[in-house]
């Protein structure tokens, strides 16, 4: 399968601290990656490494095959990678379709071609699920709705990779159930997506693979089955207790 995204002997030094070691891994394209750990493992670090707002202290960061570590941020929006953040950041001044218009604005190339803009975005909203709200403003949504906004926003840079920070923090269960069926939707449309969640019941359902750091370190890769029953990460993360598939 063809690699998307490549993280070659990665490593960032902050001061005397080393977030993240020696990290290698690809993504193949298409596929939905989780990303867990305990906190402070390195998880956000390794989405800012990758998303350009960190630069790597050694190591490569290659997209399609192009090294992109160095790139600025919106260089790198622009090869095809968008992140999303576990709090939204919504325009409150502006309303759900207006936000989502100005995501959609680096695209525009002439006056003229606002109008393919316009309908652009009553796209990108529809395939959210928030057709019937486009004209509210963010403190009017729910949580899960602006989960859904922060989604559509990053939908209108047009990506091939997909990073989400947390996307079912601070959910209620039908809201997780949603945003799984929209991020399952998103996944047929030839999206990769790597996911950072603590709630692994979630996380399991969707994800084709799991990669789990501690200390900066990868201490497993494999199928969400060989995570759960992998000794080190049951030290590191999953507790005594462990964890089943089967109570998903």
């Amino acid at each position: 399968m063809y690699k998307i995204l490549e993280i070659d002997d990665v490593s960032k030094n902050f001061g005397g601290l080393r977030a993240i070691s020696d990290l290698s891994f690809c993504l193949e394209r298409q596929e939905i990656l989780g990303l867990i750990g305990p906190n402070g493992a390195g998880k956000t670090t390794l989405f800012n490494l990758i998303s350009g707002f960190l630069r790597p202290t050694k190591g490569g960061i290659k997209f399609k095959g192009e090294a992109i570590h160095g790139l600025k941020p919106h260089k790198i929006v622009k090869k095809g990678i968008t992140k999303t953040f576990q709090i939204p950041k919504p325009f409150h001044s502006l309303t759900l379709f207006e936000n989502v218009i100005v995501s959609l604005l680096p695209n525009l190339r002439s006056p003229g071609e606002i109008q393919p803009i316009r309908e652009k975005a009553q796209e990108i909203i529809g395939v959210v699920g928030l057709k019937e709200k486009k004209d509210m403003f963010p403190e009017t949504l729910t949580q899960g709705n602006l989960k859904q906004l922060e989604i559509a926003r990053a939908l209108a840079t047009n990506p091939e990779l997909l990073l989400l920070d947390e996307p079912f923090a601070g959910l209620t269960l039908d809201e997780i159930a949603h945003l799984t069926s929209l991020i399952q939707a998103l996944h047929q449309k030839e999206i990769s997506i790597i996911i950072v969640e603590h709630k692994l019941r979630e996380l399991m359902k969707i994800v084709q693979r799991v990669i789990v750091l501690d200390f900066g370190q990868k201490i497993a890769d494999g199928s969400p089955k060989e995570i759960v029953r992998n000794e080190k990460v049951i030290e590191a993360y999953l507790g005594s207790g462990g964890y089943s598939l089967e109570s998903t």
